[in-house]
């Protein structure tokens, strides 16, 4: 049976110990103007950090972040746009990061998708502050068809982190989207099921006039 918006609130503030918990632990999304304002070096250290993190322990790969801007020039796009081959090889024997030359690549390219944004939109940031809402999906599958590495929870996982107002399909949320009878058995990978639960988040907001982050993470919490 398919359940409310009410339902799932109240079972995720029992499951996190009270409302003012749950409230308490709820990510909030930033502004347009916030989002349009954060430099896009900032942008492309969120990138660059949720490529490392896929398939690799969390906490090593902040743990050496100091050491990852340093090697990466603070994440400049326009200087790691310009990175040589050669250069991209240093950097795959240097302690200072994780040295999975893949990924390193992948900042290159990203680099440059950055910068094509900047020319067509004035800033990345700007690009992701102007992607409509109710079009989250889209967004996902252009970071994921244009950037390096920035399919599965990557490139979502970065938008949340600079504050675009998104949900994820973490293994919780996913397994919660059925167990609340929202969706039947589906596959993240499926853009047909992308949109299908793109629309699942539409109805959850306009049912409570809550952010796609917080909903996202309401139903986490009730798992």
């Amino acid at each position: 049976m398919k359940t409310t918006y009410k339902n799932i609130y109240k079972l995720a503030a029992k499951n996190r110990g009270g409302v003012e918990q749950l409230e308490a632990s709820l990510p909030r999304p930033r502004s347009s103007e916030q989002l349009a304002a954060q430099g896009d070096d900032r942008y492309l250290s969120m990138m660059t950090r949720c490529v490392f993190r896929a398939g690799f322990v969390w906490r090593v790969i902040d743990n050496k972040w100091p050491g990852f801007e340093e090697a990466f020039s603070k994440f400049n796009p326009l200087a790691i746009a310009h990175f040589s081959d050669e250069k991209l090889e240093e950097l795959g024997k240097d302690t200072r990061i994780v040295r999975n030359f893949t990924k390193i690549v992948s900042v290159r390219h990203n680099a440059m998708y950055v910068l094509d944004k900047q020319h067509s939109h004035g800033s990345f940031g700007k690009f992701i502050a102007d992607w409509p809402e109710n079009d989250i999906v889209g967004l996902w599958l252009e970071l994921k068809k244009n950037g390096s590495r920035l399919g599965g929870n990557s490139g979502p996982g970065m938008l949340r982190s600079m504050g675009k107002d998104t949900f994820l399909l973490t293994q919780d949320v996913s397994d919660a989207l059925v167990r609340q009878g929202l969706m039947k058995k589906f596959s993240p990978t499926a853009q047909r099921d992308l949109r299908l639960v793109e629309q699942v988040f539409a109805d959850l907001r306009e049912q409570s006039g809550r952010p796609l982050c917080e909903l996202s993470r309401m139903l986490a919490f009730t798992v």
